[in-house]
């Protein structure tokens, strides 16, 4: 099993070590066992931990003197306490002094395990929030660790420099793979709390019950399972960043108690009646149209109107064709260290191929791209056959060069017959699929319905070969022929 953190135990008590120790070493963490506060305050300056469990009822130096010495040694270091359930408020005293959470004797395993996953998680938390910055300085060239210098991306940099210092909600919409979440992760650090959590909520792989008590909790007997009481993530968030991620996929019944969030800051525990409140900057994103979504019901109109306050729009990367050579060279410096391979480069060719393929998974996808020709070249050089035969062979669109006849054309009628014919081929290699059509070209699926209707273009489906790439087929060439003057191609 790997390893899943390192967790520093400190109890006077025999029993109590080896129970934990078998407990959590069996969950994958290694675990250092300290009979007394004294030894445990040692070993946590000589080696780095993930968390602590330390019981309040020690000899000699008991685990609040022990709580306080760990803070000092490092002030981040999640500190579970372990209690009687007579003398809870020793461990709420303690909680007050800076304890990340407590354990009450008698325990029960998952109990435990829940806790310990949670003060894991807070830890890594941070410490990849402070990695990033690290990350983010060393790389100056870039724009917080976002590549690309095409008008578009410095369009989107102006914006979340804009953006960033204030407390507004901000809306970050695109395709997947075109890095919604690192411009949320840019925003946080530019922001007025950067040193401060940033937590990232994936909105739709929960049922509503079991999202909400992610989101904010829940008390004690809130639902069948539910036998402590349990912090959420809006906790983990507050003072610092919460992003929701693919935020369409939020159940309707949830969306109402995210709206007080947003609204008000505040949010109550799943079956609690306490008001809780938070001060969290909250940022979304999502790949869907929400405008959409609320016509047809499936998104609050309010909800919508709250969280696009300022929005934020990630350009697909066909539509900024001049960042694949420097994305591409990064992603080969990237995995050419990983793989022990440095001084990798692209072939001209390689490089072509890249730059024309219309890549509807986006930058994920050349970066996926890049690790596989990396991970499969013997040589520094990477060529086209180490190109993915779907990039390879993907249709490409070349303009035909023409000759003006001496009695001159009309502009707008060649227009108009060349955008009408690429519609048509486009339609008939994405086999009459408008959404993968308009990913072709490059633009919205909306736009592309409303051409097709404009130009009375009807959708053939499957058809290989033949009319379409030629003059459009049939009837089509007949209205082609009527309508276009002749011209001479060269």
């Amino acid at each position: 099993m790997p390893r899943q953190g390192s967790i520093l135990v400190i109890d006077d008590e025999e029993i109590m070590r080896e129970i934990l120790e078998t407990l959590l070493t069996r969950e994958g963490y290694a675990v250092r066992l300290a009979a007394s506060g004294a030894e445990g305050i040692e070993f946590a300056k000589s080696v780095p931990f993930d968390a602590a469990i330390v019981d309040v009822m020690m000899p000699g130096m008991d685990g609040m003197a022990a709580l306080q010495e760990l803070k000092k040694i490092d002030d981040e270091l999640p500190v579970l306490m372990i209690t009687a359930f007579a003398s809870v408020e020793n461990a709420i005293a303690a909680m007050k002094r800076g304890a990340f959470d407590y354990i009450t004797k008698p325990f029960k395993n998952d109990e435990v395990l829940v806790v310990v996953r949670n003060a894991v998680e807070r830890r890594q938390l941070m410490a990849e929030n402070t990695a990033l910055r690290q990350n983010l300085q060393a790389q100056a060239h870039t724009f917080a660790g976002i590549i690309g210098h095409s008008p578009k991306m410095k369009q989107v940099f102006d914006l979340i420099i804009q953006a960033a210092p204030s407390r507004s909600t901000i809306l970050i919409t695109g395709e997947s793979g075109t890095g919604k979440e690192l411009v949320a992760r840019a925003i946080h650090t530019h922001s007025s709390r950067p040193d401060r959590a940033f937590v990232t909520v994936n909105s739709g792989n929960l049922p509503p019950e079991l999202l909400e008590s992610t989101l904010f909790g829940h008390v004690k007997g809130a639902f069948t399972g539910a036998v402590y009481p349990k912090k959420g993530l809006c906790d983990m968030a507050d003072k610092g960043t919460i992003f929701f991620d693919e935020i369409g996929n939020i159940p309707v019944e949830t969306q109402g108690k995210l709206l007080r969030v947003i609204q008000e800051r505040e949010f109550m525990r799943l079956g609690g009646m306490e008001t809780i409140k938070v001060d969290v900057r909250i940022i979304a994103a999502t790949n869907c149209d929400l405008k959409q979504m609320v016509e047809a019901g499936r998104f609050r109109e309010d909800l919508y109107y709250r969280l696009h306050v300022i929005n934020i729009f990630l350009p697909p990367l066909r539509q900024r064709k001049d960042d694949i050579p420097v994305l591409a060279h990064h992603f080969l410096q990237k995995y050419g260290q990983e793989n022990s391979k440095p001084a990798l480069e692209l072939t001209p060719e390689a490089l072509d191929l890249l730059t024309e393929y219309h890549w509807p998974g986006n930058v994920r996808e050349l970066e996926n791209v890049i690790e596989r020709a990396v991970v499969l070249t013997s040589g520094s050089r990477i060529g086209t056959d180490l190109i993915p035969d779907h990039v390879r062979t993907a249709p490409a669109f070349q303009i035909p060069k023409f000759v003006v006849p001496p009695e001159g054309i009309s502009f707008k009628d060649v227009i108009t017959n060349v955008e009408k014919r690429l519609i048509e081929s486009t339609l008939e290699a994405a086999g009459g699929v408008q959404k993968r059509a308009a990913e072709l070209l490059g633009i919205k699926p909306t736009t592309l319905n409303e051409m097709i209707k404009r130009y009375e273009i009807g959708v053939r489906r499957g058809r290989k070969g033949g009319g379409g790439d030629e003059e459009g087929g049939g009837s089509s060439k007949a209205r082609h022929t009527a309508s276009t003057p002749e011209l001479t191609r060269e």
